[in-house]
């Protein structure tokens, strides 16, 4: 696959860090029009009182709207498992696509089991607006972008590639974080390193913008760096480290961790663009199913 890198474009990127999950979602504007992008927005949970708020959505709505833009996408890198999408309440107020790779059906299928949905849960992704394959471009405003099929962290990640600006989400993590776990459902750690070297091919001077980042050591909160840095410094696939010593890393760091706090429900809310789920008589109403992840 040949993508249609152009470094000659360089979008303005404004990012908002979630401090509840660790998110880093990203409002990235035409250098050239009034036009803009969403990618990897946020819905507040307070899950012990099963409450939903807007307010990171609301931050961004206010960006946008007091500087006059058009919305033109909301785009998810992935279904993320540790934060709720606000896709649908940004699309309710500002308009735009909602996008997502075509594997989310794999996802959607996968997890539909687990939540024991029935039959009026479609699988088909028909949830979203436009289902992006491995290369398809897109355009913000007048200023073009393309997806990258970066599976191995889920089935249906996605790296978005705009102008000089790559949207990472979570196949890789800032150098001194190393790169995201790979062991839920449809996760596979071998097929994460072959995605991660489809972005380290990409020319060294591309910004790199992280979807997550946990301050490690004790540092701020970052979220750009370079594909120079990446491979140079990345303490999980930098310095030349092969395939199966990535393998045998990531297999044992994945056993030690702890499921994400929102994993339930994060992927019933996702897997549906965002949708809270309802029970029989109409209800918001999330499950949880016992022993199944």
């Amino acid at each position: 696959m040949t993508y249609p890198v152009d470094m000659s474009i360089t979008p303005e990127v404004s990012a908002h860090f979630d401090e509840a999950t660790n998110t880093i979602t990203y409002m990235v504007k035409d250098p050239n029009s009034d036009h803009c992008a969403i990618i990897d927005s946020v819905m507040d949970i307070d899950y012990a009182a099963g409450r939903i708020t807007y307010d990171a959505a609301d931050a961004l709505i206010k960006e946008i709207t007091d500087r006059g833009l058009v919305l033109d996408w909301i785009i998810e890198t992935h279904v993320h498992a540790d934060h709720l999408s606000a896709a649908p309440y940004l699309q309710q107020k500002l308009g735009g696509k909602i996008g997502v790779g075509e594997k989310i059906m794999v996802v959607q299928e996968t997890f539909g089991k687990v939540f024991n949905e029935g039959t009026e849960f479609q699988r088909d992704g028909s949830q979203f607006d436009e289902l992006f394959k491995d290369g398809d471009t897109y355009m913000i405003g007048t200023m073009p972008a393309f997806a990258m099929y970066t599976p191995g962290h889920t089935p249906a990640c996605m790296v978005h590639v705009v102008g000089d600006a790559a949207f990472a989400g979570d196949t890789l993590f800032m150098p001194d974080g190393g790169s995201a776990r790979a062991d839920f459902p449809g996760g596979d750690a071998g097929v994460l390193y072959d995605s991660i070297q489809k972005v380290l091919s990409l020319p060294d001077e591309m910004r790199l913008f992280m979807c997550h980042d946990y301050g490690p050591n004790g540092r701020a909160i970052e979220w750009e760096t370079t594909v120079a840095e990446q491979k140079a410094n990345n303490i999980h696939v930098g310095g030349g480290k092969t395939r199966d010593e990535f393998i045998k890393f990531r297999t044992a760091r994945d056993a030690q961790l702890a499921m994400p706090k929102l994993i339930i429900p994060s992927l019933q809310v996702n897997m549906r663009a965002g949708e809270i789920p309802a029970d029989q008589d109409g209800n918001p109403m999330l499950k949880v199913p016992i022993n199944a992840l």
